[in-house]
């Protein structure tokens, strides 16, 4: 065969071979937000739980965190989850981390029972700001869920007070000579003072007092998302349904991203989530354990997904 008869029978080999053989893609690219996941105070709470010995029993005042991975571990090892004092048989009741009134510590303490108080010392400053703000004679409003269990614990000692969540909401607040106000700590600081802002505007003749209560995980969280979310097609959220600093992390995300989907954990994941995405970002809220986040990594990994943490100028692509 001459030297042209080869080149051509090369050719049409190398030509066969990548019609069938499709080139590589390019690997999905899993942007972790820099900062996510459990903060100390739920850290905290949970080693707490889990001290006491088998031989005291326990029952915690209500969910010590919103995250039901968490609360099934509690329950495995004998702990009881109960909502209602009157209900409570065990010697030892715990506060959750997201506290409770001191209506509600007198009546533990009427009942004879030993507390353990796992309330977060960022809640415990909540409390403290919206006492020297009712003994400095302003009137309270808090910034937050109504019916969240911290939000209940800050106002539930409170003669009167307001809680306010929108805009409409400061809006249709009652003209007061004074208005002091404080956050539920997880609460996204952006939407803080925004309300802050819209009473200030509404009531030019009011005095207001701010205190920002907003702990720092919650803001450092929110900014890492925010970071995040502006270079991703796609994020995942990790996180309990019934969390509200996740369900925050996820509505701040949909800010700067479309395609933002909740996950308890990595059975929620969705291969059609991802179709047609180059990056998907992953964050978590306060009360998601790291193994439950690292569970999600690895699914989205598995999926096609590279691992980069976010800020990580020198990640590449992998082939496929």
């Amino acid at each position: 065969m001459n030297i042209f008869a080869r080149a051509a029978s090369y050719y049409f080999v190398i030509q066969s071979e990548c019609e069938i053989r499709p080139p590589a893609a390019r690997a999905l690219r899993v942007l972790r937000a820099a900062q996510l996941g459990m903060c100390f105070g739920v850290r905290d709470a949970i080693a707490l739980a889990h001290q006491q010995p088998p031989s005291a029993p326990l029952t915690i005042l209500g969910d010590l965190v919103h995250n039901e991975t968490v609360l099934a571990g509690l329950r495995a090892r004998g702990i009881r989850i109960e909502n209602h004092l009157e209900r409570v048989t065990t010697p030892s009741v715990m506060i959750t981390a997201h506290g409770a009134s001191d209506k509600t510590l007198e009546a533990v303490q009427e009942r004879g029972l030993r507390v353990l108080e796992a309330t977060c010392p960022l809640v415990h400053f909540a409390h403290r700001a919206v006492k020297s703000l009712v003994r400095d004679h302003f009137h309270p409003v808090i910034i937050g869920r109504r019916d969240h269990v911290e939000v209940r614990g800050l106002t539930e000692d409170l003669a009167e007070f307001d809680v306010i969540l929108t805009e409409q909401d400061a809006l249709q607040l009652a003209e007061r000579p004074r208005f002091g106000v404080a956050a539920q700590t997880t609460q996204p600081i952006d939407r803080v003072r925004h309300l802050v802002e819209v009473m200030r505007r509404r009531f030019r003749r009011t005095e207001i007092r701010f205190l920002d209560t907003v702990c720092r995980p919650t803001k450092e969280r929110q900014a890492a998302a925010v970071e995040m979310a502006r270079q991703a097609d796609v994020v995942i959220v990790v996180g309990g349904a019934n969390s509200n600093n996740t369900r925050e992390l996820a509505a701040t995300c949909r800010r700067f991203c479309d395609r933002v989907h909740q996950v308890d954990d990595a059975s929620g994941l969705r291969a059609e989530w991802l179709v047609n995405a180059a990056t998907v970002g992953l964050t978590a809220g306060t009360s998601t354990p790291d193994p439950v986040i690292d569970e999600v990594e690895l699914r989205l990994r598995a999926l096609g997904g590279e691992a980069v943490e976010a800020g990580d100028e020198t990640a590449g692509w992998a082939s496929g």
